[in-house]
């Protein structure tokens, strides 16, 4: 069996005397759809911010390929092919879509920002900026100021942001939070098209778009994991349905 792109192991995590990951154990293969669900408060977020590097484990491990990179600053994480979107959208809303990409582009490539002005017109910058516009369905939007994009538009831009980075393993908190059902729609067929091409680890309370996309699925309850398997094994879990999805949500 190939060696899996992440494997977490007992990781562990509390602030104070809130326990917010407690035990996480879990691996995802390369070019995988993992979901994590659970009710807020679960741990969820929590986790990714580990796996970012953004906060550090108390306990447990976490593996990239065959790298420990449980002490592993973010930034170096992010060199070594791991990319997140946020809760929150995060993009520059005074600059274009396309500007936002280039950005992350120069970033990417190790780039000087004190010549940004003159970068904006690198047609080594704006070439793949506009690529990766067109491939989350943003190339008619690309000269148009961030901050003019409808909710939905702003969430597949910051999602064009982390694929500037090339990742291997994106990590994806809530992408369709907020969304209109048209926009939600958008963002599943975006993220279809999306699945197999790269690794993702999906944070959704969108339980249609969950079973409609996930390879396997990951329950969290109280920052443990009670579960883990196919759609279909997550459907058939008792436990599952007591403590999360209910059996209203799965008739």
């Amino acid at each position: 069996m190939a060696e899996p792109l992440l494997s977490v192991t007992g990781l562990c995590r509390h602030f104070g005397g809130v326990v917010a990951t407690d035990n996480v154990s879990l691996t995802i293969a390369e070019g995988e759809l993992h979901a994590i669900i659970g009710p807020n408060g679960a741990g969820k977020t929590t986790l990714v911010a580990q796996l970012m590097g953004e906060l550090r484990p108390h306990r447990g491990t976490i593996r990239l390929g065959d790298r420990d990179v449980t002490t592993m600053p973010s930034y170096r994480r992010s060199r070594r092919g791991i990319a997140r979107s946020f809760q929150i959208t995060s993009i520059f809303p005074e600059f274009t879509a396309r500007d936002n990409i280039a950005l992350a582009v120069q970033a990417h490539a190790g780039h000087n920002f004190r010549f940004w002005r003159a970068a904006r017109t690198d047609p080594a910058l704006r070439k793949p900026a506009c690529a990766i516009l067109d491939s989350v369905g943003l190339g008619h939007r690309a000269d148009v100021p961030a901050a003019t994009l409808a909710h939905g538009e702003q969430r597949l831009l910051e999602i064009a942001i982390a694929l500037a980075a090339r990742p291997r393993l994106l990590l994806l908190d809530e992408p369709m939070a907020g969304m209109a059902p048209e926009d939600a729609a958008r963002m599943v067929r975006f993220l279809s098209q999306l699945k197999g091409k790269i690794t993702l680890l999906l944070i959704e309370h969108d339980m249609d778009a969950v079973f409609a996309l996930a390879d396997r699925i990951t329950v969290m309850v109280y920052g443990s994991v009670i579960a883990s398997g196919t759609p279909g094994q997550i459907r058939a879990n008792a436990e599952v349905r007591k403590a999360y999805l209910g059996e209203d949500e799965l008739a």
